[in-house]
């Protein structure tokens, strides 16, 4: 099998910063096996290399993890309990990739996930939004230059020792979904 060089257009090799302003890091969890609850975490920070070919490129990632909001503060205090992220033993996620591979139109990026001082590989879906240059700075097109990513994975939180097995009392499940949609919206910018 021969390798093939990927093209995307304005693509752009370099570092780039993670922009917490222009970004969101988000997940999804069944609640009682009937709906669903959202949450986000507000601070985070990542480096992203693209590299001159964009299947040698890497991401490192660190997420506080006090900072979730599921838009409830009672259950954000307990879910930064030791019952579930232990936040006081555990202040940090992190994410660091081991490779991107093709998929169809878009990639997927393989990498670790540690939580709660447990690693485990996590793939995630890799869309590129695009690279562009930040039209505020016009006297320099790289300076601030632009990229945007859309990450997408799922995640087992018993694998990584989150909450427990419960089952609804009288229900066919557990009250609380075993798996964790994550849903990343990234923009990163240029590093001169």
């Amino acid at each position: 099998m021969t390798a093939q060089l990927v093209e995307i257009p304005g693509y752009v090799a370099g570092t780039w910063t993670i922009d917490p302003v222009h970004s969101g890091v988000g997940f999804t969890i069944r609640h009682l096996m009937v709906s669903k609850v959202r949450g986000r975490f507000g601070t985070f920070e990542g480096t992203i290399v693209t590299g001159d070919d964009p299947l040698g490129s890497s991401v490192t990632a660190t997420i506080d993890l006090s900072s979730i909001d599921t838009g409830n503060a009672q259950r954000d205090e307990h879910v930064r309990s030791a019952d579930f992220l232990d936040v006081a033993k555990y202040p940090a996620m992190t994410y660091r990739s081991t490779g991107v591979r093709p998929d169809g139109d878009d990639f997927v990026l393989d990498g670790e996930l540690t939580l709660r001082g447990l690693t485990r590989p996590v793939p995630l879906k890799l869309e590129i939004g695009g690279f562009g240059p930040d039209p505020f700075l016009q006297d320099d097109p790289f300076k601030g230059a632009r990229a945007g990513f859309t990450a997408t994975g799922e995640i087992d939180r018993l694998e990584f020792g989150v909450g427990d097995a419960a089952k609804v009392p009288g229900g066919n499940g557990l009250g609380l979904g075993q798996k964790v949609q994550l849903v990343l919206e990234i923009e990163a910018v240029l590093q001169i």
